[in-house]
């Protein structure tokens, strides 16, 4: 209620109001508030202000929004309502620590506040001020001791914490007021009973986890969880017989667990035989034609006397199919299908691929469809291998080949879209619709095309778009704070937020961040030019004629381009008015509309950097165990002249791999901007000079580059590296730094197309270390052409070779 007292009439219609609000009757409630402001004495009552703010903000007008709440927070500068109501604003802009700062204004005037301590706690867990949320939730027990979500709140709150023992202690005494009878299967207490287990396992506590579990096991309603917790914990413990079987009975009950199997070879500990079970696995399935046999043995291909032993056996049973459809000569029963040799034929395939024989693979894959030319998998897999060659266009034709075998195969379709990407065949009517989907293999599929074809703004624009997603998935975690302790659904919230701290760990977060930094970069050492500038420097040199034809071509560009734009602002207008009808129609909240994303901006965005160091942070966070994001952090500050983070950059690098490539290159770069800086302030001068003594160990960069050559002779990503950095270091070395790049005898062990092509992709878009913006007079392109002819001529048989 109002801080300043309302006479009788105002008073309840200002609970009205209230009503209103909660019910989404907005219309009705700026009603109300028109009824009380309309009179002269309380024209500049602060929290009916206030309020009025908070209910055009559902209707989706911000900006008045915050006009009103702010007067009325001026207004009364001690009312809570006031204070909340702004907080409750910044929370719908997502300005979550903001809308903290308001609550906690909001308490110091209402300490005991139930309302205002729920929303304040929602804001902790979701922005993970765990021991905030801790103590928000110890005032709400205090204040309503009875009722569950106090107590449970604050268990989880411990549990986060990683205070197992204090968790545990209020589970049980919470436990304990819970009135179920022995017999009765209750939900809420059987999950109860189910996340006490899980804070024990968490705890590392697996005799009193299991014991726990068989005493409550009849009153626990999900029966497979209990099998497997004891199936773990009796491994735990070293209890492998009774282990053994109950993984025995799960598998029986799911067989397409490969956990179990995993579970039951634990508590087996086989000696197996592996020749004599790997026969008789291998003749049923191909017997049985049975596709994913190549994906359920790859996990065995770590060890090269076992692949070796498939490969014996699978080839052997080729060869005695093709002569007599038996799987041995010597064997005498009854025949093989065809198909048998046409599976064991894919099978070899597959194999002689994962080993990068593709020549071979590609043999028995074209022999294995001469057979069979409506066999889809047959197609799939000869793509894949044509992309495994580096030769993305025939890859793609082969794929849309097994596309229009079955043109509803999800599967197919997907793959088929994905290769096109791969060869750059972009463009799709559907793109909007997979945005809204958060199709994000498509997304980061499209931003790498866009960015080898130099379109950066399209790129970009895919960037974003992955990014946005990514936010949402971790703002839709809001509704589940209130929602999973009501529901008592206590082990899916708490695995919820562990999934949520480390989303951005996610392979698509990671591809668009470092398509998105590696672009901005490229756009910070080569800006876009004006393109009525460069018309400007072009008129001068064209004779009257040419330049009428230009600026004819001109017009007409320009007119067809302010056609567009009318279109598309009409079309968004006609969207912005059914946006404002369903509003009106429905009476819900609304966060307004985005910010479009238009490439021509973000490709010409003023501080490239900063929209880099953007999409670096949750790396630095989430991937610090990749040297990449150390790597990419470097290239950012080292375009900004940031030499402490520099120097942070290169030290978590230089502890994850000290002989990568990438980092020898930012080690001399980073190691000459040091010695060229005279400027720098002494402690920081000292502190880099002592660091870098630790890694150069008192080297001049020429000997410790040629060290670097010498002790990685046999690697090309290597000397590609460290020729390109004795070129830096010494332009009148180029010629030797060329012959450096390009040797490629027999003793370079990483001589592939998977190699060549990384190392043509890592160097192009870093071009800060030469000083050149013309791909065709740098050093390293001048290698990597180089590296890509040799390889095609002297490696790759005709029928593979790259494209050019």
């Amino acid at each position: 209620m109002p801080s300043v007292p309302l006479p009788p009439k105002e008073s309840n219609l200002f609970k009205r109001i209230l009503k209103c609000y909660e019910q989404k009757q907005y219309k009705n409630g700026l009603k109300f508030c028109k009824m009380i402001l309309s009179n002269p004495k309380f024209a500049e009552h602060g929290e009916t202000l206030a309020m009025k703010g908070l209910t055009l903000n559902c209707l989706g007008k911000k900006e008045e929004a915050y006009e009103f709440v702010r007067k009325g927070l001026r207004n009364d500068v001690k009312s809570h309502v006031c204070w909340h109501v702004y907080g409750l604003l910044q929370r719908s802009d997502k300005k979550y620590d903001e809308a903290i700062k308001c609550y906690r204004n909001a308490l110091k005037l209402d300490k005991d506040n139930l309302q205002i301590l729920r929303d304040l706690s929602l804001l902790q867990i979701q922005m993970r001020d765990l021991e905030g949320y801790r103590e928000t939730r110890y005032q709400l027990l205090q204040l309503r001791p009875t009722q569950r979500a106090s107590w449970i709140g604050y268990a989880i709150a411990y549990h986060l914490l990683k205070d197992y023992d204090m968790a545990l202690k209020l589970l049980e005494e919470f436990r304990k007021t819970q009135q179920v009878p022995p017999n009765k299967i209750d939900y809420e207490y059987s999950e109860l009973i189910l996340y006490q287990n899980q804070v024990m396992r968490e705890a590392d506590l697996f005799q009193e986890s299991l014991e726990h579990i068989e005493t409550y096991e009849k009153q626990i309603c999900d029966k497979l969880i209990v099998e497997e917790i004891k199936g773990e914990m009796l491994l735990k413990l070293g209890r492998l017989k009774e282990a053994g079987e109950v993984y025995k009975e799960l598998i029986e009950r799911n067989a397409e667990n490969w956990c179990y199997y995993e579970g039951l070879e634990k508590a087996l500990q086989p000696s197996e035989k592996f020749r004599e079970l790997t026969d008789k696995f291998l003749r049923v399935n191909f017997s049985k034609g049975c596709p994913p046999l190549f994906t359920t043995l790859k996990s065995l291909y770590y060890n090269p006397e076992k692949v070796s032993t498939i490969q014996e056996l699978v080839t052997g049973y080729e060869a005695s199919l093709k002569t007599c459809d038996l799987f041995s000569t010597c064997e005498n029963g009854e025949k093989e299908p065809p198909t048998t040799l046409l599976w064991v034929q894919y099978f070899l395939a597959q194999h002689f691929d994962k080993l990068g024989q593709c020549s071979l693979a590609l043999d028995y894959i074209n022999a294995a469809i001469a057979s069979t030319p409506t066999l889809i998998e047959l197609f799939y897999l000869k793509a894949k291998i044509y992309k495994h060659v580096g030769n993305i266009k025939e890859a793609a034709k082969w794929m849309d080949e097994a596309q229009s075998l079955d043109t509803a195969d999800r599967f197919i379709n997907s793959k088929c879209a994905k290769y096109m990407l791969r060869a750059n065949m972009e463009g799709t009517s559907a793109m909007e619709n997979l945005n809204e989907m958060q199709c994000m293999w498509f997304q980061t599929e499209c931003a790498a095309a866009y960015q080898r074809l130099g379109k950066y703004g399209d790129a970009l624009k895919k960037c974003h778009e992955v990014e946005r997603h990514f936010f949402e998935i971790t703002d839709d975690q809001f509704d589940f704070h209130t929602y999973c302790m009501r529901k008592m659904t206590l082990r899916a919230y708490v695995d919820l937020l562990k999934l949520e701290d480390v989303l951005r760990k996610h392979a698509f977060y990671f591809k668009a961040a470092r398509s998105a930094i590696e672009i901005y970069l490229k756009l910070h050492d080569n800006p876009l030019t004006n393109e009525s500038k460069e018309q400007e420097v072009n008129s001068e040199n064209l004779s009257a004629k040419e330049l009428k034809k230009m600026l004819s071509k001109q017009r007409r560009a320009q007119k067809k381009a302010k056609l567009e734009e009318e279109r598309k602002h009409a079309e968004r207008e006609r969207q912005q008015k059914n946006q404002k009808k369903k509003r009106d129609e429905e009476e819900e909240e609304t966060s307004g509309p985005r910010e479009e994303l238009v490439p021509e901006k973000l490709e010409r965005v003023e501080n490239p950097l900063e929209e880099a160091i953007k999409f670096l942070i949750p790396l630095k966070n989430l991937i610090g165990d990749d040297i990449e994001t150390h790597l990419l952090a470097f290239e950012i500050y080292f375009r900004k002249g940031k030499f402490l983070l520099m120097l942070q950059s290169v030290k978590r690098a230089f502890a994850i791999n000290s002989n990568n490539p990438w980092l020898h290159e930012c080690l001399i770069k980073f190691s000459k901007a040091v010695s060229d800086q005279s400027n720098l302030p002494e402690i920081v001068s000292k502190v880099l000079t002592q660091e870098m003594q630790k890694i150069f160990v008192n080297k001049n960069l020429e000997s410790f580059n040629e060290e670097f050559l010498k002790h990685n002779a046999t690697s090309i990503q290597h000397q590609l590296s460290g020729a390109k950095m004795m070129y830096f270091l010494d332009k009148s070395r180029q010629e030797k730094a060329i012959a450096i790049a390009t040797r490629l005898d027999k003793n370079m062990r990483d001589k592939n197309v998977k190699v060549v092509n990384s190392s043509d992709n890592d160097q192009n878009w870093c071009r800060g270390s030469s000083g050149r913006s013309d791909p065709r007079q740098d050093s390293s392109s001048i290698a990597v052409q180089a590296h890509f002819t040799v390889y095609v001529l002297l490696v790759g048989p005709p029928c593979l070779q790259m494209e050019p």
